[in-house]
């Protein structure tokens, strides 16, 4: 779904509802913009509730150790 949106002088810019609703985005939520080559990334900043189990059955196997730099 293209849509376009101008920079207004204060830098802002507004996003179109259609896309608010797609992506589930509700007001008051956090974002981050991610630098991308000449665009930008946008994500919402994940609760931590979202975040729990993420690194379920990591090993710490394959890791550096202070010992293996230089």
């Amino acid at each position: 779904m293209p849509a376009t949106v101008t920079l207004s002088s204060k830098f802002q810019i507004c996003i179109p509802k259609a896309v608010c609703d797609e992506q589930h985005w509700e007001v008051g939520q956090e974002f981050v913009f991610i630098p991308k080559g000449k665009g930008v990334l946008l994500m919402p900043v994940p609760e931590l509730e979202q975040l729990v189990g993420i690194a379920k059955g990591a090993g710490n196997d394959d890791h550096r150790d202070r010992e293996d730099r230089y």
